[in-house]
């Protein structure tokens, strides 16, 4: 079931995005369905919304209906600002909280997200739904797990469960929950590893069994200093070493963190955000890209061109 709270972010996320001109406060808490109470109460509940979307990379702008005048401020969301890119599928662009904790495939973009157009354009509110970016894409993993996780980060409630490492071994970790993260069509999380007493990053169908809320809620607190922007630097993320063509890979390029040119080959140093991902775009360049570490990833291309050859003879 959608909570009170993810409900009224999932359609104020969607007018914001949706809407060609900035919506001021009063249109918004007349016609976005969540902010019940007292001028001040709606007031307090929007401050909140903002921030949680904020903390979540969603940037809100901020404007005048009018240039020529000094009149009410509105707000929206651009799309472009939103949207993943190829290029860079990382916390900057995290999608949002409330709506992964409901994993949108759901009927939450049908019903929600579509009442709260409905309404702008019921009141001359110019909407436009092709503007919306790919709000919940079909990632990998969005399962009772993420559910669970995102409820344990909403109510601040440590999570454990037994993780599958790079390695295929099964661990134990305890984790509280900082953020959530979509990158290279996986869900994430990020969070304070106990163990490690580090922050660290896990991708959720990488999780066996069922996740598991431990504690009491409201038992941690996530630091002040804590960016959801700077999540792709505080995760542990392990590195390919690459020898790659003279002028090939430039997929394999766009995503190198560091580049070393050479007459015969180039070495670039590329995060494995997802080793199947990875073992796809070297095998996919063939000749033109040799793996230097790490040995798990050289096994994968290695085991993938046996299957290639069995096959194909």
């Amino acid at each position: 079931m959608v909570s009170r709270k993810n409900e009224r972010l999932v359609n104020l996320t969607i007018a914001l995005l949706a809407t060609k001109r900035y919506l001021t406060k009063n249109e918004i808490f007349r016609n976005i369905e969540g902010y019940e109470g007292s001028a001040e109460a709606k007031e307090r509940m929007f401050e909140r919304d903002k921030d949680d979307l904020r903390k979540l990379g969603i940037q809100i702008e901020v404007g005048g209906l009018d240039p020529l005048f000094d009149d009410e401020a509105g707000y929206r969301i651009r799309p472009e600002s939103y949207a993943l890119s190829l290029r860079d599928l990382t916390a900057t662009q995290v999608t949002l909280l409330s709506l992964a904790a409901q994993a949108w495939q759901d009927a939450a973009f049908t019903d929600l997200s579509q009442q709260a157009l409905r309404k702008l354009t019921s009141i001359g509110l110019d909407s436009d739904s092709a503007q919306l970016p790919i709000l919940a894409p079909r990632l990998i993993g969005a399962d009772e797990n993420l559910r669970t996780a995102l409820d344990a980060l909403t109510s601040l409630t440590t999570i454990e469960f037994d993780y599958l490492n790079i390695q295929g071994v099964a661990q134990k970790r305890q984790l509280q929950i900082y953020g959530v993260q979509a990158r290279q069509s996986h869900w994430y999380l990020i969070g304070l590893d106990l163990e490690k007493n580090a922050i660290r990053n896990f991708r959720v169908d990488r999780i066996q069994g069922a996740v598991s809320m431990i504690g009491k809620a409201q038992s941690y607190v996530i630091p002040e200093t804590f960016e959801i922007a700077e999540l792709e630097t505080a995760t542990e993320t392990p590195f390919a070493i690459l020898r790659v063509r003279p002028g090939a890979g430039y997929q394999l390029r766009r995503l190198a963190t560091k580049l070393e040119t050479a007459d015969d080959w180039d070495l670039l140093e590329v995060p494995i955000f997802d080793l199947d991902f990875m073992t796809s775009l070297v095998l996919w360049h063939g000749e033109d890209v040799i793996v230097s570490s790490p040995i798990q990833l050289r096994s994968a291309v290695v085991s993938a061109l046996e299957k290639l050859v069995k096959i194909h003879g």
